[in-house]
């Protein structure tokens, strides 16, 4: 991963490389990876990720299709 610093200006860089980490997922596995996690566990959180995945997908399609109004616009 590769983050350009422009005009001496590191806060920024660090801001966007944070952002970067962020979306890959590093600092949730970073979390996860903390203490050990028995098997058990692990499974059982792996099967409510799928399940939020599934969700999550079954309501963006429903979205598209029109059967779900979309998501609120922000004020």
């Amino acid at each position: 991963m590769q983050v350009l610093v422009r005009d001496n200006n590191v806060d920024q860089a660090l801001r966007v490389l944070k952002k970067k980490l962020q979306r890959e997922g590093v600092f949730r596995e970073m979390k996860t990876r903390r203490a050990y996690e028995k098997p058990s566990e692990k499974r059982a959180r792996e099967k409510g990720e799928a399940v939020r995945r599934a969700r999550k997908a079954a309501r963006k399609l429903a979205q598209r299709e029109g059967l779900v109004p979309g998501a609120r616009a922000k004020r």
